[in-house]
This record gives structure tokens, sequence and C-alpha cells, in this order.
């Protein structure tokens, strides 16, 4: 199927953007030709990984994209060799070896970083922690030093911690801006999205669902409340929505008997949320998506809701609506583990 084709495959389904945004938008340029939009290099830094590889391939689809940068440990020069030969827009380079991250980021306008090892059957978030918070915090490291500017997306698990990683390295280094800093939760947003539409028997493609919190387990809360169009769903519909939503990950996890993760579908949520990145820098007005950042919605530091993007990355971060009682209670309970997980990524961060 030609690259054309995709894009035109994703379209049919095209709704404005938002936190529901659909996948046709993701392929529209939304005001910007290819030949009139702007230069922007994206990085990837994991793209030889089960995330990596099919991001690389979406982000090579976007029309927004100039110039595609493919880093990782090993295996980078394969991956960018084989997605260089897609006839759209981007120029794509392959890098691999820390001697070559450097040359990767330079100059780069959004970094997305899947980088890290999967969750396993049985694998907490806090086991994937103790593996991932030390790549999370040395790629940030560099991004400090070579591209210290760049909008960051951060895919690595657990998003709860690394996120607060992310944020700490940048401040040691004297570079942080809160407003660039973005952890990706479009997954759970998607999941929110896909499992209401069946549920409900609504097309998804109109289907808008917020979703607060964190994301991890119990602190994504999916404001089923606040969904549109209205389903109709009985309270015990909504806890068992909520639930699988949570459990999202784990359900994939199980399905892949010990043999992957949520690698596809989190690979389609990253580049969506990566494009309303570059419609916010291209100054596409109304582009909001849910992502874990810098927060004062609430007493924690940082928190997921829907968040304006501008031509600086966050320009507003919006408030969480009128919540149901049931929802209400889950954001007083998923405050513990949410607050934990953020203070043990600072932590790490200064070496505690």
């Amino acid at each position: 199927m030609k690259a054309a084709m995709l894009r035109s495959v994703f379209r049919r389904s095209t709704t404005t953007s938002s936190s529901a945004t659909a996948a046709s938008s993701y392929f529209s340029s939304r005001g910007f030709a290819s030949e009139s939009a702007p230069e922007r290099k994206v990085t990837i830094l994991g793209a030889a990984g089960g995330i990596g590889q099919p991001l690389s391939l979406l982000m090579k689809l976007n029309p927004l994209v100039s110039s595609l940068s493919l880093y990782d440990i090993a295996g980078t020069p394969g991956v960018a060799a084989d997605v260089s030969h897609i006839n759209t827009r981007s120029e794509v380079k392959g890098y691999a070896s820390d001697e070559q991250l450097g040359q990767a980021l330079e100059g780069s306008d959004i970094v997305i970083i899947p980088a890290g090892v999967p969750r396993k059957p049985g694998m907490t978030r806090d086991d994937l922690f103790k593996i991932n918070a030390g790549i999370v915090k040395s790629l940030c490291e560099a991004i400090a030093k070579y591209c210290p500017h760049a909008i960051v997306n951060m895919i690595s698990n657990p998003v709860n911690s690394t996120v607060p990683i992310a944020a700490e390295v940048f401040k040691l280094r004297g570079v942080y801006d809160e407003k660039k800093l973005f952890g990706v939760t479009t997954l759970d947003v998607v999941r929110a999205r896909t499992f209401y539409a069946g549920k409900a028997k609504v097309n998804v493609a109109g289907v808008h669902v917020p979703v607060i919190g964190g994301h991890a387990g119990v602190t994504i809360l999916p404001l089923f409340s606040q969904a549109t169009p209205s389903g109709n769903l009985s309270d015990e519909e909504i806890r068992a929505l909520t639930k699988r939503t949570q459990e999202g990950g784990t359900e994939v996890v199980e399905a892949k008997a010990g043999k992957g993760s949520a690698t596809l579908s989190m690979a389609y949520a990253g580049a969506i949320f990566a494009d309303a990145c570059l419609k916010g820098l291209n100054g596409v007005p109304d582009v909001v998506e849910c992502s874990f950042v810098q927060s004062t919605v609430t007493d924690l530091p940082f928190f997921a809701s829907k968040v304006r993007l501008g031509k600086n990355g966050v320009e507003e971060v919006l408030g969480l609506g009128t919540l149901s009682d049931f929802e209400q209670q889950g954001l007083e309970a998923l405050k513990p583990e949410l607050k934990s997980s953020i203070e043990k990524g600072i932590a790490f961060a200064h070496g505690k």
C-alpha cells in the first residue's frame, strides 16, 4: 500500500483536534501543506525497539516532519534505511552507539523517548523503574546538552516516574522548561475511546473521552461522565470500562504470552501526540490533548489532564471539569500512588 493510500485511509475518519483526535487527523496537516510547512526535526530515542520501529514508520508518514533522526544503541541504521525508502517528505538518518547520540539530537524540535525494556508478564511498573530509570536519566542528560530547547515526549515507563526524573535532570542542568516536557498518556485515551465506543455502540471516530491522573493502573482515570456522544451506560458498565482502561496494558501483555507488550498501539498513540505537538509548534489553534505534565490542577506536582498545545509547548493546562461521584472517588484514590511514583522519580534523579 502506497504512502498516499495509507494517508487516505486515515483521513476518512478525521475529526478536529482534541484529546480524542481521530487517527486521520494525525496524517492531515490541518492547514499546512507538506511543501509549505516549517522545517521540523523529530528524533526518536529507542528507534530500533518494539515501539520505536512502528513509531518511526508513522512519523515518516507525517507530512509535518522534514527531518527524522533515529537513535538506538544498535540496529538503527537498518531501521533508518528501511523507512527512508518511503516516498514522503522527511529525510531519515540513523544513529547508533553513545558516540552518535549528540549528532542525533542536535537541532531537534521534538524528542520522543520510547527507549527501555518492555513490561513482561508478572512485571510491575516498579520492576520497570529499576531498569528504565537509568536509561531515561542518561538520555535526558544528553538532551540537556545537545537540544535543551526541544519538546520532550516521554513514552518510557513508568511515565509517572520518568517524567519527574527528566524534570529534575533538566533542572540540575539549568535548562528545565515545564512547558516542553510531556508524559505521553495518549494510549489511555485511545483505549478509553475504543472501549467506550464498543460498549455504547457509537462510531469511535466521533468519541471524546478525557483521561486524567497518571499512566499506570489505578492512577489512570477515564472520565466517562464527560464522554461524547453520550452512551447512557449504567454505573456497572462504567466501572467495568474504567477497570479495562486501567488494565489495558496487562491485557496485551497477557495476550502476547510473554512475547511482548503494547508496542503497536503505543506507537500509534505516540505518533498521534507527536503530531499534536508539531501542529502546536506550527501555530495551529485549539490543539488539545491529554498529557502528564507539571500541573497545579491538583495538589500533585505532575498530573495528566487536557492540555492546550502551542508554539512553546504547553499553552494552557485545562481543568478537570465536573466529575461524577465515582470519578471523584477515583481521583482521591489515585493520589497516594501517583504521589509516591513522582517522589520516587525525583529521588532517583538526585541519587537517593
